[in-house]
């Protein structure tokens, strides 16, 4: 088992490729799929570059991640789309190379550590260079430039938080199983600390069903802030009444999905 700085270059490279293709292919799966913010799609295909980040490390995770939703974009779209290499380039690739670089010294609490930071951060990212720089800087679309600042606030962490709730369940539930097949029907191409924590080490089950009860708890808030408060009201002021509809949807839906899975995963640990 090669420590992740004594790679072979071609089997980094190679790793690259494969991430890059395969993330392309199950992002393009999806890319029909919209969010209620009306942009933004579901990608559930973040599973792919968060189990290369872990088998073989930030690089080729970061590039691969990168690559591969830019063809995707690209395919999508027809041509090199500029939101894409603008704003969904960038992102992944900060994303999963810090998510290669939380787990490089593999462990269930630092793969879960990383899957947080990562879905947070990167979609951030994403999100505001989107917003602020394709959007606003590059296409001088009117419909954001008639946005005020607070709103153009709020479309950023609502589509921030739309991401990292569809991603969440993916990366938590998913990718652990992707793990443990990789580490046992190719033992040679893991670190020995993801062959002996992926393969011997029980998930740390409080932390993480805590990491999906948290962030269910607070969508749900979120969906009960838009409705009874005014809030509600200045967001169908600037994005619509039927938007505003599809966002609080999204926030007690997300918040109830996360939550019984949460909870199952505690039930689970104690059976």
């Amino acid at each position: 088992m090669m420590p992740l700085t004594n790679r072979k270059p071609t089997l980094l490279l190679t790793a690259t490729i494969m991430c890059a293709g395969l993330y392309a292919i199950g992002s393009y799966v999806t890319a029909y799929i919209p969010s209620p913010w009306g942009a933004g799609q579901f990608r559930p295909a973040v599973v792919i570059p968060a189990l290369f980040a872990t088998v073989f490390g930030p690089l080729p995770a970061g590039i691969g991640a990168a690559l591969g939703t830019f063809i995707a974009d690209s395919v999508k779209y027809g041509y090199p789309y500029p939101g894409s290499y603008l704003a969904a380039v960038p992102g992944n690739f900060v994303g999963f190379y810090l998510f290669g670089y939380i787990v490089r010294k593999f462990t269930w609490s630092r793969f879960i550590l990383a899957t947080n930071i990562t879905l947070t951060l990167a979609n951030f990212i994403v999100a505001a260079l989107y917003v602020l720089v394709f959007k606003i800087l590059y296409l001088n679309d009117p419909k954001y430039l008639a946005f005020s600042s607070p709103a153009l606030v709020v479309f950023i962490l609502g589509l921030t938080i739309w991401w990292f709730v569809t991603m969440l369940p993916f990366v938590l539930l998913v990718t652990p199983v992707l793990i443990r097949v990789v580490a046992t029907a190719f033992p040679a191409l893991v670190s020995e600390d993801v062959r002996v924590h992926g393969l011997r080490e029980e998930l740390p089950h409080t932390t993480f069903s805590l990491s999906l009860l948290i962030p269910g708890l607070i969508m749900l808030i979120i969906g009960l802030v838009i409705t009874v408060t005014p809030l509600g009201e200045s967001l169908i002021t600037f994005f619509g009444s039927t938007t505003v509809s599809l966002i609080e949807i999204m926030f007690y839906a997300s918040g109830v999905v996360l939550l019984i899975l949460g909870l199952l995963t505690k039930l689970r640990s104690k059976l």
